[in-house]
């Protein structure tokens, strides 16, 4: 029968490192998928859970038990992953969809290949639009939805009180679906009426992938530009998201919506 968390702390405390090992394992999964979605890069959520289980290790022993053993090991790895974005400032931060084999298996028995394919679609828009967000807000979603602590386990390792945190993700679920009706292309008004201008500047991009600094002259154009001012709204809404995600690299669906939007607004109206 397998012990509880409370027995294997116990154990671990009086120096028992095969109860060390089996408890930080059972927690392994969840600290790096929490790095993996906060940081959006493999290597980042590694080092985040290599920094975590390390802190653990040496720790325990401030682990007062006020709180469930998740619990504070989200607060450890939330240092750590604070760290290392503070670290990659500047840096390209590597893309990872949600549904990675590190994350989430998808069994072959139970979807066929087209099925499959949505989904991964689908979690690749999904992560794009959590990349989005402000960290804040991220991290709250992240906490909440994604990992499924109630909010009182939320707030506490996002070290804020329960309303502020509440607060925080109700914001963050309303930019999420903002941001999910950019990429999705949902509930989109009338076409742009097109703008002759950008079409000629932003012509060498047209055989180019779309990066951040594409996006970054895109938004250049639009804050001079009269024209795009009133009419390019989908443009303004894609490249504003563009330019929220974190480093260099621009997730694929973001590329898409980018693309799509300069084809709409750069066309002669």
């Amino acid at each position: 029968m397998a012990r509880s968390d409370e027995e294997l702390l116990g154990a671990a405390r009086q120096g028992d490192s095969r109860a060390l090992n089996e408890l930080l394992a059972r927690y392994e999964r969840q600290v790096y998928r929490f790095g993996l979605r906060m940081c959006g890069s493999e290597e980042a959520a590694r080092e985040v859970l290599q920094q975590t289980l390390l802190a653990a290790f040496r720790g325990l022993h401030t682990f007062r038990g006020e709180a469930r053993l998740s619990t504070w090991l989200y607060q450890v790895a939330r240092t750590h992953c604070l760290r290392s974005q503070r670290r990659q400032v500047g840096e390209p931060v590597d893309f990872a969809p949600l549904d990675t084999p590190e994350v989430q298996a998808v069994p072959a028995d139970t979807a066929g290949p087209d099925a499959v394919a949505h989904a991964r679609q689908m979690g690749e828009v999904l992560q794009a639009a959590i990349l989005a967000l402000p960290e804040s807000y991220r991290e709250a979603l992240v906490l909440k939805d994604v990992e499924g602590l109630d909010a009182g386990e939320a707030a506490r390792v996002a070290g804020v009180e329960v309303a502020a945190f509440k607060s925080r993700l109700h914001r963050a679920r309303m930019e999420l679906r903002a941001h999910l009706t950019t990429l999705l292309g949902g509930t989109q008004p009338a076409a742009d009426a097109g703008c002759p201008a950008l079409a000629q500047e932003l012509a060498e991009f047209a055989a180019q992938d779309v990066d951040q600094a594409t996006c970054e002259r895109i938004e250049e154009h639009l804050s001079r530009c009269e024209r795009c001012a009133r009419e390019c709204d989908a443009l303004k809404r894609t490249v504003s998201l563009c330019r929220r995600i974190p480093g260099d690299e621009v997730p694929a669906p973001v590329r898409a919506a980018v693309r799509q939007a300069l084809a709409q607004a750069g066309a002669a109206g």
